[in-house]
């Protein structure tokens, strides 16, 4: 019988489906819970467990995982009768990979402490081709004993783990990220669409810029999205726009001034008003063609 912990996973979307196969074949026992009957059904068949509840998926777990949207979900299963804190067993390691206020998580942690439960926030940067790869960048808020026995869990689901603080570090080092992701993709899509009305190949073009001090992370893995305009969402335009919120929110509660950040928040915002908030990041090159007068196809 393995001696490995049991991990239950809540969250089986875009991000949290691979990264939950990916435990299973690291050798863990993993049982999920999820809205959606088919992200069930995958998860079983990549070996895992279903569960037909919060209570259930998390009552024998020594490690719970967490993978949603947003700071309101976060709350709605982790508190109240049907929820984590009140189903989990003493003891047992909660782990918030969702990006979410620090706030929340400082409440989360307090919250859980009181029951016994001890907490990590260890939201990830990569996207969905990242957590495919298990080669997620994890940013940890929390103790150290905690981010400890934590550590064999996260290996097998990213490359870059970090222990950045107390609790809501992790999520303060994630807001960050995602003013450096979004900046940079507004920066990329300007230059995308310069390129084209210049005439340049926009093909050779990338390409070079990716092998000098312009290529980064970004450009690599949003060429072929800039390329063929294909914006199937890997991170979508929606959770971006929230993570716009929660930057521009915590940067003003701290004194810090985010001039071009504010301005791209506004970009995200416009671009969701359009309808585009179900597309990938990578679809703010459509709203740099519709100030440059390019009628984009909906």
């Amino acid at each position: 019988m393995s001696t490995l912990p049991k991990i239950a996973w809540i969250g089986l979307g875009i991000m949290g489906s691979p990264m939950a196969e990916n435990l299973i074949k690291a050798g863990y026992a993993v049982t999920g819970y999820t809205l959606e009957a088919d992200k069930l059904e995958r998860l079983a068949q990549a070996g895992g467990t279903a569960a037909g509840s919060i209570a259930e998926a998390v009552r024998d777990a020594d490690i719970v995982i967490t993978m949603v949207p947003a700071s309101p979900q976060v709350e709605a299963i982790a508190y109240g009768p049907d929820g984590i804190l009140d189903n989990a067993k003493s003891g047992a390691l909660l782990i918030d990979m969702s990006s979410i206020t620090p706030q929340t998580s400082i409440d989360l942690a307090k919250a859980a402490g009181d029951k016994g439960i001890r907490v990590l926030d260890a939201p990830v940067s990569g996207g969905e081709a990242g957590a495919v790869e298990a080669v997620l960048s994890i940013m940890v808020g929390g103790q150290q004993a905690d981010f400890d026995a934590a550590r064999p869990v996260l290996e097998a689901l990213g490359k870059t783990i970090v222990l950045c603080g107390p609790h809501g570090s992790g999520q303060t080092v994630k807001a960050a990220n995602q003013l450096i992701v979004a900046v940079n993709i507004q920066a990329c899509a300007e230059a995308v669409v310069f390129l084209e009305k210049s005439g340049v190949d926009l093909a050779a073009a990338l390409d070079v810029l990716g092998g000098g001090l312009a290529g980064s992370t970004v450009l690599a893995r949003k060429t072929d999205n800039f390329k063929n305009r294909d914006f199937k969402p890997g991170f979508r335009i929606d959770l971006h726009h929230k993570d716009m919120g929660i930057v521009t929110d915590a940067a003003r509660t701290v004194g810090a001034a985010l001039p071009v950040g504010s301005l791209v928040a506004s970009l995200v915002a416009s671009l969701r008003a359009q309808g585009d908030g179900g597309l990938d990041h990578s679809a703010l090159l459509r709203g740099v063609e519709r100030l440059s007068g390019h009628t984009t196809e909906s």
